[in-house]
């Protein structure tokens, strides 16, 4: 090879490795993306989780509160039975 051969070769290897080395960033940056929506993905999981948990319970306290009022109602009718008996 001549001299004007191995800069040229040199070059192309410099022009390489920036290529490789933006292509590596550019990997790191849709990895880093990729984790970002995920964690993202996640939490609106986890979010809808605590939500359906906060139904739930809600339901389960209002059902509560249902039967605690059936419960005294039919006591209160009990009593008055027995007043009127």
């Amino acid at each position: 090879m001549t001299r004007g051969g191995e800069e040229r070769g040199g070059g192309d290897r410099e022009r390489d490795r920036r290529r490789h080395r933006k292509n590596e960033e550019t990997e790191k940056e849709k990895e880093t993306e990729e984790e970002t929506e995920e964690e993202a993905t996640e939490e609106g999981e986890t979010e809808e989780e605590t939500e359906e948990e906060e139904t739930e319970e809600e339901e389960k306290t209002e059902e509560e509160e249902t039967e605690e009022e059936e419960e005294t109602e039919e006591g209160e009718t009990e009593e008055e039975e027995d007043r009127e008996r």
